[in-house]
């Protein structure tokens, strides 16, 4: 590595570039880019062919393959912006380094991949990146051409890959070669297309993997397969009109069910894995511009512009994720290493750039030309969604979907929080284990927790099966799951309502063949005062702020103020106000309390209190919890004094499921 050049650097008090642009044209979208790819120069390698990002971590690949990604990631931001006709100043840094990596007597040579090899997922970036920055291959002697040929297309033609997303990163490859008159495989190209649409399930979705895995994240829309799948029929539409076609009528009917992950403040909903892949969330919305699709209704661009740049305008406001750098941090709120998968690297966040397609849509499109506008007024404001297996609304202040069903092909650090939570929200975002005991460290928001221990070790919901329902005309999500081979869980979500758009319905019918005390976690949220920041004190209503019942210290569980019924529940009041209340008999006897979750188990509020339920289920019994769940976000023109209004007025049991659980009275 070369001696350090001065770069940017954030100071105690100092806000990064990117918070600083006002976002309100095309050409701030450009500057916004910028202000990320800036602060990379003094992390590039002597002859440019890699980028060490700060922050020495380990990923289960080699570190060459690290500073790989760390050079071609952030070329899905330069490519849109060269492809869109814009302009950077280092934009030979990447041809000087494409140069030099594919280049097998450089000492900086990435190498060849080897199955299943990291290295795959980057050539994705740069066959794009050649696909449309016509100045990159242009700058190539004819031998430099084909080291580039030799490492992006006969390499990786010749290797196995995952089973996933990643054979779009094959396609790009050979895609960005086709397009420059290189080597590569047509045979390969559409192999792989094929095997791929063997992913797709119907109304517009696809999977990632095959038959048996029901994975439906982001990375069926704006981090691979949709997005990817736009891209290929905007470059290679002339020549398989039939193959982008199909490709545009999928993202025409998922369009209708993805915009209900979106909130007014900017906020998408985290969920699953990846999320530290930020902006990279609405990265679908500018590729269908991209691709020259035409809306569905009641969908408009405007609608679409204001979906992006409020989104960009919300990340703005999250200063405390860059390294002293300058650049992007593993994370998402702030740095977060509980939270990240065991493949995101130092300069893995830049997958974030793929949210930049929109500076490749022309400036006359009306993306660029229409006048920002809100979706939230004329779509449903309760929808089901029948192939991610999701209800989705937009009551009640954010966006939020219950899930059912949904996993990981296999079961990745915090999988059960990441795709088992029963609702993610917007303005809540989900919570990981930062530890393996107590109710601290699993930090169990929006999860029922099973304990057969006393209370050490919980477990979660991971695998279920469940099924999608209609009663009295609303959707209901239930799923079947067993945390103990002897423990089986019935659980049902029912949606907010008009009548209660604060609140949503859990109900868990539980047989129990051993002894298991159980924890129902609400929301997290921010367990900071607002004049010091220390932890919230009782609620104080002249404040508006703290909690009910007092919180208490993670070590001293048996303080009678930390404790309530469970009918009188348990809430907590600081940015917005969350809470829990059972609804079942009191005779059932739970009790409600707040869990000091363990710090940094959060995504967005590093110190964070969670409302809880608890109760102990003797061995041979079977109950039924009924949980009402409370959230009020805070928002421009929401009053502190409106947090707690429907606290006091809970949802009512509706009639067909009191027949489920008791006789009707």
């Amino acid at each position: 590595m070369a001696d350090a050049k001065p770069g940017l650097v954030i100071g105690y008090n100092g806000v990064h570039p990117f918070s600083k642009v006002d976002l309100t044209d095309r050409s701030s979208v450009q500057e916004l880019l910028r202000t990320l790819l800036d602060p990379l120069e003094p992390f590039f390698s002597p002859l440019k062919s890699r980028v060490r990002c700060p922050g020495a971590t380990a990923v289960r690949f080699d570190q060459t393959a690290s500073e790989v990604e760390g050079i071609c990631r952030p070329l899905w931001g330069l490519a849109c912006l060269l492809a869109g006709g814009g302009e950077y100043h280092g934009t030979q840094w990447w041809i000087d380094g494409i140069r030099a990596g594919t280049d097998p007597d450089s000492p900086e040579y990435w190498g060849y991949p080897r199955d299943n090899d990291q290295r795959m997922v980057e050539m994705c970036p740069l066959g794009y990146a050649l696909a449309v920055a016509p100045v990159i291959w242009d700058s190539l002697t004819a031998r430099e051409r084909e080291n580039v040929e030799n490492w992006l297309g006969n390499s990786i033609n010749e290797k196995n890959m995952p089973n996933t997303n990643w054979l779009w990163f094959r396609v790009f490859a050979n895609l960005g070669l086709k397009k420059n008159g290189g080597k590569f495989s047509q045979d390969r190209l559409d192999a792989d297309i094929e095997h791929l649409n063997t992913f797709y399930r119907g109304g517009g979705w696809s999977n990632d993997g095959p038959e048996g895995i029901h994975q439906m994240d982001y990375y069926s829309s704006s981090f691979a397969i949709h997005f990817l799948q736009l891209l290929y029929a905007k470059l290679a539409g002339e020549d398989e009109p039939e193959r982008a076609a199909e490709f545009k009528k999928r993202a025409q009917e998922c369009a209708l069910d993805l915009v209900h992950y979106y909130d007014k403040e900017g906020r998408s909903i985290p969920f699953g894995r990846s999320v530290g892949y930020r902006f990279a969330m609405v990265s679908f919305w500018g590729a269908i511009a991209y691709a020259g699709i035409e809306l569905p209704a009641p969908l408009t661009w405007g609608m679409v512009k204001g979906i992006v740049l409020r989104h960009f305008r919300w990340w703005q406001t999250q200063h405390d994720m860059w390294s002293s750098g300058g650049t992007l941090t593993i994370g998402y709120s702030y740095p977060n290493m509980y939270m990240a998968e065991n493949y995101n690297s130092p300069g893995s966040p830049y997958w974030a750039c793929l949210a930049f397609i929109c500076l490749a849509v022309p400036e006359t499109h009306p993306f660029w030309t229409s006048k920002e506008e809100d979706p939230w007024e004329v779509i449903p404001k309760v929808k089901a969604l029948q192939q991610p297996g999701h209800i989705m609304s937009n009551l009640g202040g954010h966006c939020m979907l219950l899930s059912s069903g949904q996993a990981c092909s296999y079961p990745m650090k915090g999988t059960h929080s990441k795709y088992g939570g029963f609702a993610y929200s917007s303005a809540y975002a989900y919570s990981v284990p930062p530890g393996l005991f107590t109710l601290e460290q699993y930090a169990l928001a929006s999860q029922l927790g099973l304990s057969d221990d006393g209370g050490e070790y919980w477990k979660t919901r991971r695998l279920s099966e469940s099924r999608l329902n209609t009663r009295d005309g609303s959707p209901v999500l239930i799923s079947l799951w067993s945390p103990f081979p002897d423990v089986k869980i019935k659980t049902y979500l029912l949606p907010p309502t008009e009548a209660a758009p604060n609140w949503h319905l859990r109900v868990h019918h539980i047989l129990a063949g051993r002894e298991v005390m159980t924890a129902d976690g609400a929301f997290a949220i921010s367990n900071q005062r607002t004049p010091d920041g220390r932890y919230l004190d009782p609620y104080d209503a002249t404040r508006c702020e703290g909690t009910s019942p007092k919180l208490i210290g993670n070590y001293d569980l048996s303080t009678p103020e930390a404790w309530a019924s469970g009918s009188q529940g348990a809430f907590a009041v600081s940015k917005g106000a969350v809470g829990i209340r059972a609804l079942e008999p009191e005779g059932v006897g739970r009790t409600a309390t707040l869990v000091n979750a363990d710090p940094n188990s959060n995504l967005v509020e590093s110190r964070t209190t969670i409302p809880t339920l608890q109760h102990t289920i003797k061995k041979g019994e079977a109950v039924w919890y009924v949980s009402a769940i409370y959230a009020k976000p805070s928002a421009d023109g929401v009053a502190k004094e409106s947090y707690l209004d429907g606290w006091d007025s809970p949802p009512t049991i509706p009639r067909w499921l009191k027949e489920e659980l008791w006789v009707v009275t």
